[in-house]
């Protein structure tokens, strides 16, 4: 296992107990689409962590893979100019979550931003999220995402 993933495995173990039977696929994850076929799953399973900056915060966005950040839905949930909403550069994905573009898992990160979940994730009973690299997920359920990331479930999606 690659030891980001195996770093990944080990914090989510120690802080919430929770086993994660991490996958790896070394033709990639990087697009919901890939992760998708290489899991053999529907695109709506795949959990994306999108890093956020809104106004002055840094906010994850779990979004589903059939689905895409409004960025006007989330300036209004946060009751900001649209402006000010924009994806986080590589460096500030880093400085907030721990983990790298591509690989940010819904839960441990290394500030306490707020995370939001896409809705549709309550129509399955497994999802599938990055487990700290491109190449790596593992599975969960929508009530294991509520535990795990604490996220505020909101509609701010196209």
């Amino acid at each position: 296992m690659h030891p980001t993933a195996q770093a990944f495995t080990e914090q989510i173990h120690e802080t919430y107990g929770f086993d994660a039977a991490v996958e790896e696929f070394p033709e990639g994850t990087k697009t919901a689409a890939d992760a998708a076929a290489a899991i053999g799953c529907d695109v709506a399973q795949i959990v994306k962590s999108i890093v956020m900056r809104v106004g002055d915060e840094t906010v994850v966005v779990l979004t589903s893979g059939a689905n895409r950040v409004d960025e006007a839905k989330l300036a209004a949930e946060f009751d900001v100019d649209p402006a000010s909403v924009r994806s986080a550069n590589a460096t500030e994905v880093k400085d907030a979550t721990g983990w790298s573009i591509g690989g940010v898992p819904p839960t441990c990160h290394d500030t306490d931003c707020v995370v939001l979940s896409d809705p549709t994730f309550e129509t399955f009973d497994e999802i599938w999220a990055a487990a700290g690299t491109p190449e790596a997920v593992f599975r969960l359920t929508p009530d294991d995402l509520h535990t795990l990331a604490d996220p505020r479930v909101v509609d701010v999606f196209e």
